[in-house]
């Protein structure tokens, strides 16, 4: 079988349930952060519960991801986003009735989990059922759909902490996971990778997460204990997992993370732009919600509606941003994009006591936002560029679990850094003041990013030269060994400096499939411009395919 077309019912069920499952982990991204006081108020917690609120999920949501997809290719696609799904929905049933932080830190943890598997699940079936020429447009709409869910998040979740209550939050997802699970387990198919073998690589996924929960904990716990053994043990074991799992994942002869994929220098600068780029923002929207509540005094769904301007723009401007990345090369939106954030970000120093949004705070966020839409899409277009097409999935997986991890740090060392003692939050005049010093640290990052961005993005990273590589190896002559060769010879267009990134066994370089980038949290996951998908599992198609 081809595959589903989309204009068939069977497409049209696919890409809802698919938006429904991925809208789950996105509008969690974004809801979460407005009900915070709210949270912190309700159950008499103090910062470093709110900082582990949004850490325990992203901890093990960055730590599996890249295990998630894999299982999801031995086990089926369907069948693991599934379980996400409901793994996911428990689990915010869970962190809904939480009587008290600890249990709502734990089940959040467990959501992280939940989403480790439903997040690579959800574009994957897109990618390996809907049929190769109606693909791209089956794509076009799950990202457009998950870009307006990703902008109506913040508003979403203002409206039910000041409305049924905080707890609401959570509780949404159950009723989306009771539409979703029917409609996939009926309407879409089975597929699997018929060439995933071998054992999963469950140890360096648990070394992964240990070191940054490790990391995470000493950092949240340094203002309360200083210098203590209580902080420098965890420390020490942190950065000590973290070399066992480098020299893991180098031995094992299918890591979770083939280290091999950074031999890319484009691969690796790209990446360590994305870890400034979204640990700046991480830290901005963890701050700024609680600057706008409790600084500001907006109520919670002021507070959301508030920043609906910057996904607005990257839900409007990023697919032409992505085009113009193309024109002009991406070295100079990577730079330019974070000096606009850093700018925006400075600008947000305006936002205390008596601001008045227009004049203080709305610019900031337009700011902000147009730095946004210039560096996100030519940055998710950058890595997929970096590497072959067989590696697209890894690179995007690898790129989106960096971002993430540079979230859960900025989250937990920004307060640290800053100065903001556990009852901060409580206080109008102490927030604020540590609020305008943290600001500038995000925009220093940011400025680092812009610096890294200029000196190692090759501004022709994105020419196609996949197409006259690709037809000599069709003819018969390896790829890589075409592309050496022209590069050798001075032919085709390949400047000697690109010799490295011109070697591609597959002989085509990966173009972003989604066009629509709203996730604040991190960049999307995109396998690139795949070939047409393998048959359905024969023994797994469902009735209306």
């Amino acid at each position: 079988m081809a595959g589903v077309r989309l204009s068939g019912p069977a497409g049209r069920w696919l890409v809802f349930t698919t938006v429904l499952g991925s809208a789950m982990a996105l509008l969690d991204s974004t809801v979460v952060n407005v009900a915070l006081p709210r949270i912190g108020l309700d159950l008499g917690a103090d910062l470093p519960v709110l900082q582990w609120t949004v850490n325990a999920y992203m901890l093990t949501l960055a730590g599996l991801i890249l295990l998630g997809g894999a299982l999801g290719d031995r086990f089926g696609r369907r069948r693991v986003f599934v379980t996400g799904v409901v793994w996911f929905s428990l689990a915010s049933l869970a962190c809904g009735l939480a009587p008290n932080a600890g249990v709502l830190i734990a089940a959040r943890a467990l959501q992280g989990i939940g989403g480790a598997l439903l997040t690579p699940g959800s574009l994957a079936l897109i990618q390996s059922v809907i049929h190769h020429d109606d693909r791209a447009r089956a794509i076009g709409l799950w990202s457009g759909f998950g870009g307006i869910g990703a902008a109506i998040g913040p508003f979403l979740g203002g409206w039910l902490v000041d409305g049924p209550g905080w707890r609401w939050v959570f509780f949404i997802n159950v009723p989306l996971a009771a539409v979703c699970v029917p409609v996939a387990l009926r309407h879409v198919p089975e597929t699997r990778n018929p060439r995933a073998h071998g054992r999963f690589d469950v140890l360096g996924a648990l070394l992964g997460a240990a070191t940054l929960g490790l990391v995470t904990y000493a950092l949240i716990a340094a203002p309360q204990k200083g210098a203590s053994p209580a902080v420098v043990v965890p420390a020490v074991a942190g950065l000590a997992l973290g070399v066992i799992f480098v020299l893991v994942e180098r031995r094992r002869r299918e890591p979770m993370l083939p280290l091999s994929i950074f031999s890319s220098h484009q691969f690796s600068a790209v990446n360590a732009v994305t870890l400034c780029v979204y640990a700046a923002f991480g830290g901005f929207f963890f701050l700024s919600v609680l600057d706008l509540q409790v600084v500001v005094g907006y109520s919670a769904l002021a507070a959301g509606t508030a920043l609906l301007p910057t996904t607005t723009l990257m839900l409007l401007l990023s697919a032409r941003s992505g085009e113009l990345g193309k024109r002009i090369g991406p070295r100079i939106p990577l730079t330019v994009g974070p000096l606009l954030c850093a700018a925006g970000m400075l600008l947000m120093t305006r936002a205390g006591v008596g601001a008045v949004y227009w004049r203080d705070i709305l610019p900031a966020l337009l700011v902000l936002g147009m730095g946004m839409v210039v560096v996100v899409a030519p940055l998710t277009a950058t890595v997929l560029a970096s590497v072959d097409v067989a590696r697209a999935g890894l690179a995007s997986g690898v790129n989106n679990a960096a971002a993430r991890a540079a979230g859960l740090i900025a989250v937990a060392a920004l307060p640290l850094l800053a100065g903001m003692g556990p009852e901060a939050y409580r206080s109008a005049d102490a927030f604020g003041d540590t609020f305008r010093r943290a600001m500038p640290i995000c925009a220093g990052v940011l400025v680092l990013g812009a610096i890294l961005a200029w000196r190692t993005v090759r501004s022709d990273a994105l020419e196609q030269v996949g197409e006259e590589v690709g037809a000599e190896a069709v003819a018969g002559a390896p790829a890589g060994a075409v592309a050496a060769a022209r590069t050798e010879r001075g032919e085709g267009g390949v400047p000697a400096e690109r010799a490295e990134g011109a070697v591609r066994p597959e002989g085509l370089l990966c173009r972003p499939e989604c066009a629509y980038h709203c996730g604040v949290a991190a960049p999307p996951l995109d396998p690139g411009d795949l070939p047409a998908p393998p048959p359905l599992d024969p023994d797994e198609k469902r009735s209306g395919t």
